[in-house]
C-alpha cells in the first residue's frame, strides 16, 4: 500500500493564487520612462525580482532599484500597492485546501516570493491564515529548487519522505521534492490535481 500522505504542502503562486505581473506593469508605467511591456520585464522573472525573492535586497533596496531602471516616480507606497495587487483566487484548489483543513490534514504554503507581496496576500487573502505553517524563500535566503528550502519544508512540518504530499506547477521544483522521496503532483489542471490528491487519500 502507498504511504498515505501527512502533511500536505501547497505552492502558492498558480496553485492557490493566479497571477499576472502585467497587471502591476499597466499600472505603474505611466509614471516612468518605460511602456507596460518594458516595465514587466524588470519586474517578471527577471534577475531582479530573483535577487529580492531569494532575500539578498530589501523591499526598500528592490524599490530603489525599479526606480533606477524604470525612471518610476511615484512614491514607494504607491508601487508597493500597485506591485502587489495582482493576484486572484484559485477557486477549486482553495475548495481542495478547505477539504483538507476539514478532514485534519495539516496544510504548508511552500513558496518564492517576497515581502511586499506576502504582506498584501496576508492583508486581502483570509485562506492565507489557514495553514499550519509557511516556508517563504526570501526569509530562508534562497529559491527552490535549492535544497535548503526543501530542508527548511522537512524541519518546519517534522516529517520526510513520502508522508509529505507537495503540489507546484513547475516541474523543477517538483523533481527536486521528489529526489527527496517526498509524493508530488505537478499541478497544470485543477480537476485533475483535485481527483489524485483524493486517489492519494483514499
Amino acid at each position: 500500500m502507498p504511504t498515505r500522505p501527512q502533511a500536505v504542502v501547497f505552492d502558492l503562486g498558480k496553485v492557490l493564487l493566479d497571477f499576472d505581473f502585467q497587471i502591476a506593469a499597466t499600472a505603474l508605467a505611466p509614471a516612468s520612462r518605460l511602456g507596460p511591456l518594458e516595465f514587466k520585464r524588470v519586474l517578471d522573472q527577471s534577475p531582479l525580482l530573483h535577487q529580492y525573492e531569494s532575500g539578498r535586497i530589501s523591499s526598500r533596496g528592490f524599490f530603489e532599484e525599479v526606480v533606477r531602471l524604470t525612471g518610476y516616480s511615484g512614491s514607494e507606497p504607491q508601487f508597493q500597492a500597485a506591485f502587489a495587487d495582482i493576484f486572484s483566487e484559485i477557486v477549486p484548489m482553495l475548495a481542495l485546501h478547505a477539504d483538507l483543513r476539514a478532514r485534519r490534514v495539516p496544510t504548508y504554503i511552500f513558496s518564492n516570493t517576497n515581502e511586499i507581496a506576502v504582506t498584501h496576500i496576508r492583508e486581502r487573502f483570509p485562506f492565507f491564515r489557514d495553514f499550519d505553517g509557511q516556508v517563504f524563500s526570501y526569509e530562508v535566503g534562497v529559491m527552490k529548487p535549492h535544497s535548503r528550502i526543501y530542508d527548511a519544508v522537512e524541519k518546519m512540518i517534522g516529517r520526510r519522505g513520502a508522508e509529505i504530499l507537495y503540489l507546484d506547477d513547475r516541474a523543477e521544483n517538483i523533481d527536486a521534492g521528489s529526489a527527496r522521496g517526498w509524493q508530488t503532483i505537478l499541478h497544470h489542471d485543477g480537476a485533475l490535481t483535485i481527483a489524485e490528491v483524493g486517489r492519494r487519500f483514499a
